[in-house]
């Protein structure tokens, strides 16, 4: 456990930094409220603290308040006084203490409260950590790992707002990969799975980085692009030219792949969402019908 302790007299700091050492944990060590405050905030800063009552720069009080200012991620405070009164304990519960030390401590009070308070902060990051997870496969595609379809049309929604605001061009690329039912078909959904997989990464790879890209459906893709039509129409043809370059190799097996696609621009159609889409989708429906593996342009 990184343990960060913050207590203005050297001699107490120093037992309670060997101590903590010796049971195992990485210790940093000041003599101040301010400094132990800072250290706290960082991005990268300790999630367990023990922290004196009396201190300069700021009291533990204070330090406490600041650091539960903000919520995540929750940092454990022990802190350390003489104060053992009831009267006292509320003031350090309701400053956003978690436990209390006695000075001078013993130390197999300080590993017994150490220990708990470790429980507390492990189960804090399981809990952030299973939040992170649920909030990815609500917003990305599982296979793929592209933004849903959800998530990709809520960007072009605000993309285009914006840009009417700002008077800026918004380009949509609906992009399909070519005879894809047929590559289910003779190689297998496990075949599929993977041309659609590297289909995508090398879209990606292409991209910007103020463009997007989510799956919007099967073998289709949505693309939301900051400029006109024209640079619309070169990044499909960069992806284009990306996706063919190579065959996929899915199970042993190569398999050659292409893509094709329709661009639709607000300079030409405004900034309706709606009718950008079934621009988009009427232009790749005419590169399909030119024979695929092309851009077409509204």
């Amino acid at each position: 456990m990184h343990i960060l302790i913050a207590d203005d007299d050297p001699i107490a700091r120093l037992v309670l930094q060997k101590t903590l050492s010796r049971l195992g944990h990485n210790v940093v060590a000041v003599d101040n409220g301010t400094d132990a405050t800072a250290a706290l905030l960082a991005a990268d800063g300790p999630r367990f603290a023990i922290l004196d009552w009396m201190m300069p720069g700021a009291d533990g009080l204070t330090v406490c308040r600041t650091v539960r200012e903000r919520p995540s991620p929750y940092v454990y405070v022990i802190l350390l006084t003489a104060r053992d009164s009831p009267a006292d304990m509320v003031i350090g519960l309701d400053a956003g203490a978690d436990d209390f030390l006695s000075k001078p401590f013993d130390a197999i009070e300080l590993k017994a409260r150490v220990r708990s308070g470790e429980r507390v902060v492990e189960l804090q990051s399981n809990l952030l950590e299973a939040q992170a997870a649920l909030e990815h496969q609500a917003t990305h595609d599982r296979l793929t790992g592209l933004w849903n379809r959800g998530m990709i049309m809520d960007h072009l929604t605000r993309t285009a707002s914006c840009g009417s605001r700002e008077k800026r061009a918004v380009s949509v690329v609906m992009a399909d990969v070519d005879h894809f039912k047929h590559v289910n078909d003779e190689h297998g959904h496990s075949a599929g799975d993977a041309v659609l997989c590297e289909v995508a990464r090398r879209m990606r790879s292409v991209l910007r980085d103020y463009d997007t890209i989510g799956r919007y459906g099967g073998e289709e893709f949505l693309l939301v692009v900051s400029g006109d039509e024209s640079l619309g129409r070169d990044l499909a043809e960069r992806i284009r030219l990306a996706v063919g370059a190579t065959p996929v190799t899915a199970d042993a097996r190569s398999i050659p792949v292409t893509a094709s696609f329709g661009v639709a621009s607000s300079t030409s159609l405004g900034y309706d969402t709606t009718a950008l889409i079934n621009a988009a989708d009427k232009a790749l429906y005419d590169a399909k019908a030119a024979g695929r593996n092309t851009v077409k342009v509204v």
